[in-house]
This record gives structure tokens, C-alpha cells and sequence, in this order.
């Protein structure tokens, strides 16, 4: 009986369940292991193409990698997969498919369909992407209850033993050092870079073929990415080594000098299988515990990815499919013209969404704070803004972006996702970056010509919205702050926000 196991482009894992399931099921001699380059796939948006390098590039450094350890494998390039798929079939004759589960609600619902309409059985195993597929801290979750993702961190950190005490308390005495992470880089520090690795001839080809696409975002020149299990833990070793320690201090800052600043730029890899979390985060845990990296450093990091990217996944599966349409606010305006050319005067948005169309990367305040922040106080349609993360960001995959753009970034669930809407003015960009020293706008001035768009669109929305607001525990208290402003200074900010926002739906300003 021959077997086939299918593997996803973003399921590259070291030991993979569906191929360790066949090879003791069927032997090594009748397997075939199969990869598809989906041509409809990677053109169904105009992805940034520096992702689209390192997707193809992984996938067949992965093929080269498995043949290399005596499997047959097999790396097809279709119009789209299920075609794909029915060419191996036709090849290979297979008697039964195995798969891991796809990260992705349409992926899971093609693996469930697959079985009929290739005529052949489809063994799918569970995802072992996520440690929640090892342990979920809330299996049941009621309709209608509100989660958070504290409570789940630290149902985490308890079961994988994460930083403990004996007896089960925390380390320090403390869950959570947030409170110590949120300094301004000050002025003369330079971070180190992340390590680069230079392409290869497979990775070249793969540039050639990418740069020829007639619709994309940026450019695969310059692609300086890992594309292998090897470089993707020496790009970990490299910010275990030169970044972590201030990682913490510095995870919120923002800066026109440095677009990585202490962050990992981890996160392409572990999101396509070239890294693993477990062993990740146990590894910046053995730091902390040999005295080379500070507690809130350690303890940052592993919330960023125990926390933080388990609750997200775990709220994608949660409130999928009605997740992709949720409009809380009900935000209409079309994406501004300058998300797509970066070219506007304020110095902020220039630097951030330059950086997310040319390198695919903004680190996740910038992320947060600075993009999904304007677009809620502009009311920038939700949708619209999912799909620019989607289309930009070379780690980008739907069970991120929707429950982190519209959850999290936009309060386009209505709480579901995080327990404010993170929202700011001009003033909180002006603390945790330099670029308003260069910016033509004022981040004190609260309207008026030379006024920064974020303090009157901020007023604006809490104008707007106050009713909303006041019923909300962590943002009410702002909606007091309207008392102090005028009626007449009240008319001033809405007028003024909606000429702005009218001109930025078809100029760039």
C-alpha cells in the first residue's frame, strides 16, 4: 500500500506527525511526501513578495532536507492545491493521504472536503504548532464569556513549568513585568541588527521567479531571511545573544534609528514550523536561569509567545467564521490612499508603513499603536485594514491577523479579543519615539492647523463613541476628560477630523 503525507508550506516542521504517523503505518519504501506551491494561492492578494521568497525558499530548502534523509519527495507547482494534489495522485497512486491539520479555518474545512473529491481516505492529525494543542487552559469556553489572555498565560506558564517556583508561584513573585518594559529608547543608542543570511542559489531562483509576479508588495531584493530549521535557530542564538537582555526594557519603544530595535524577528519563522515554541521558549528560559538575561526580559518574551500567540490562536478558533465580518464600530471609510505609497506627512505612519511595504516588518507596538491605532480612530473599515496586514507582513497567516488586527488592534469584536480598545493620542507616540521631532504635526496641540492628526482624531472618537467608552472599566475614566473641553472646542475637533479624514480617503496628507 502506498501512502502520500501532504505537507503545508507553513507546517515545515523538524518531526512532522503527519509523516511520522505514515512512516510507522506504511514504511519509508511506499511513502512519498508531497509539497505544492499553490500559484492561486500565493497570488490571491498581492502578498509582500519578500514573504512569498521565504515561503517557496523554505519549502524547498525542506524538500532538499528530507531527501537528503531518504525520503522521496515530491515538490509540485499547480495552479492551485487540490489540482496539485490530483496530478500526485495520478502519478503516485496513492491508498490514503496524511496531513497535519491546517492552521486556517478554509484549510481545515479543504482537508475535511479533500476525501471526496479525490476518492481516497485523508488521515488529518491534530496541529502541534501550538502548545494549546498540548494543553488548552479553557477547552469549553461558554458563548457570550469574556477571556483573557492573562488568565491563560498563566494557566500556561503552570502546566509547561515556565519560569516557576516550587509550589507553583512565579519566579519573582510576580506573572507579568509589563510594567517595567515600556522605556523610550534614549537618544544615542544604536540597537544591534538582526542577523542577516545571504540567499543561495535555490533561494535566488526563487527571488527570480517571485520578482517576475505581475502583483505583489515591495520587492524580493534584499531578502536576507533564514530559510532553513539550521539558520532560523542561529537567528534565536543571535537574539539570545545581542538582544534580549534589553529586549524588556525596550519592547515598546519606537524609533526612526533602528527598525528591529531588541526585538527577535522570530516570529516568520516559528509561524511556518522553522521554529518550535516549546523548545524556543525553554531556550530563553535556561538564560534567565544561568543569569545572562534580566527576569522581565525572559519573562516578556515568553508571554509573547505563550501568551500572546496561543490566545490568539485560540480566539481565531474561538469566534471563527463570524470573526472575518465583526464590524463593532461600524467603520466604513475606505484605506487611506498613503498605506499603499507610505507617502504622508506625518512622520510616524511614513517611517512604519514605509518599513511594512519595503521589509514586510514593523515590530508589534508599531503594529498596535501606531497603524491599527489611527485606522480605529479614523474609522477605517476593518476588513480593509485586515487585508493590508494580511497582504504586507511576511508573517502574516489569517489565524493571526483577524483575531490580532480586528481583536485586538481594532475592538472590532467588542471586547472579545482584548479588554479596551487601545487607543492614543499624539502624545503617547511622542513618549515612546522620536518621530514627532521631525514631524511637521505638533503632538501637543490638541486641533489647529499644526495639530497632530492623532490628538484630534482621538478626541474625535471619544466624542463620537462616549456612550460606548463609559461603560468600559479601562478606557471610561478617558471619556471624563471631555468635561474639560468646551462644547465649542468640541465642534472645532469634529469638524476638523472629518475634513481630515474625507481628504485622506483620496489625498495623500
Amino acid at each position: 500500500m502506498r501512502a502520500t503525507v501532504w505537507i503545508l508550506g507553513d507546517q515545515l516542521l523538524e518531526q512532522h506527525p503527519a509523516l511520522m504517523a505514515a512512516l510507522s503505518e506504511v514504511g519509508r519504501d511506499r511513502l512519498r511526501v508531497l509539497l505544492v506551491e499553490s500559484h492561486r494561492r500565493a497570488t490571491r492578494m498581492p502578498y509582500q513578495r519578500k514573504k512569498l521568497v521565504l515561503l517557496f525558499s523554505a519549502m524547498r530548502h525542506y524538500a532538499v532536507r528530507l531527501q537528503e534523509q531518504g525520503y522521496d519527495v515530491e515538490i509540485l507547482r499547480a495552479a492551485d492545491m487540490l489540482s496539485g494534489i490530483r496530478q500526485h495522485i495520478t502519478a503516485w497512486r496513492p491508498a490514503k493521504i496524511y496531513c497535519m491539520a491546517a492552521s486556517e479555518y478554509a484549510g481545515r474545512r479543504f482537508q475535511e472536503r479533500l476525501p471526496a473529491q479525490i476518492g481516497i481516505p485523508v488521515v488529518v492529525l491534530p496541529n502541534t504548532q501550538f502548545l494549546s494543542a498540548l494543553f488548552n487552559p479553557i477547552p469549553h469556553p461558554q458563548p457570550g464569556k469574556h477571556y483573557t489572555q492573562e488568565t491563560f498565560y498563566r494557566a500556561m506558564r503552570r502546566h509547561f513549568n515556565l519560569l516557576m517556583e516550587p509550589g507553583g508561584t512565579p519566579v519573582g513573585g510576580s506573572w507579568n513585568y509589563d510594567a517595567q518594559n515600556r522605556r523610550p529608547l534614549p537618544k544615542g543608542v544604536l540597537p544591534p541588527g538582526s542577523m542577516h543570511f545571504e540567499p543561495d542559489e535555490i533561494t535566488q531562483q526563487v527571488m527570480q521567479e517571485v520578482a517576475s509576479y505581475p502583483t505583489g508588495i515591495g520587492t524580493a531584493q534584499g531578502f536576507n531571511l533564514a530559510v532553513t530549521h539550521q539558520q532560523a535557530w542561529q537567528a534565536l542564538v543571535d537574539f539570545l545573544d545581542f538582544r534580549l537582555e534589553n529586549f524588556g526594557p525596550y519592547e515598546d519603544a519606537m524609533s526612526s534609528r533602528s527598525t528591529v530595535l531588541f526585538h527577535s524577528l522570530l516570529s516568520p519563522y516559528i509561524n511556518i514550523g522553522l521554529l518550535e515554541p516549546l523548545p524556543m521558549v525553554r531556550t530563553v528560559e535556561a538564560r534567565y536561569w544561568e543569569g545572562s538575561a534580566s527576569l522581565p526580559s525572559v519573562e516578556g518574551f515568553i508571554r509573547q509567545v505563550i501568551g500572546w500567540r496561543e490566545f490568539i490562536y485560540w480566539q481565531y478558533w474561538r469566534q471563527m467564521p463570524e470573526l472575518k465580518t465583526v464590524n463593532f464600530w461600524d467603520a466604513l471609510r475606505p484605506l487611506p490612499g498613503f498605506f499603499w505609497d507610505a507617502d504622508t506627512d506625518m512622520n510616524c505612519l511614513r517611517h512604519v508603513i514605509g518599513r511594512a511595504l519595503n521589509l514586510g516588518y514593523t515590530h508589534h507596538i508599531e503594529r498596535l499603536m501606531v497603524i491599527s491605532n489611527f485606522c480605529l480612530l479614523a474609522g477605517v473599515s476593518p476588513q480593509q485594514v485586515t487585508d493590508w496586514f494580511t497582504a504586507c507582513y511576511i508573517d502574516a497567516y489569517e489565524w493571526v491577523m483577524l483575531p490580532n488586527v480586528l481583536g485586538m488592534g481594532l475592538y472590532a469584536d467588542g471586547g472579545a479579543t482584548a479588554t479596551k480598545p487601545y487607543i492614543a493620542s499624539g502624545r503617547y507616540i511622542n513618549r515612546m519615539s522620536d518621530y514627532c521631532a521631525d514631524c511637521r504635526y505638533n503632538p501637543d496641540l490638541r486641533y489647529g492647523q499644526e495639530a497632530c492628526p492623532y490628538n484630534f482624531l482621538y478626541w474625535n472618537f471619544l466624542i463620537q463613541h462616549e456612550q460606548l467608552l463609559r461603560g468600559n472599566p479601562r478606557i471610561g475614566p478617558n471619556v471624563l476628560s471631555l468635561r474639560r473641553i468646551t462644547e465649542q472646542e468640541q465642534r472645532f475637533i469634529v469638524n476638523q477630523a472629518n475634513d481630515y479624514l474625507n481628504r485622506a480617503s483620496i489625498n495623500r496628507i
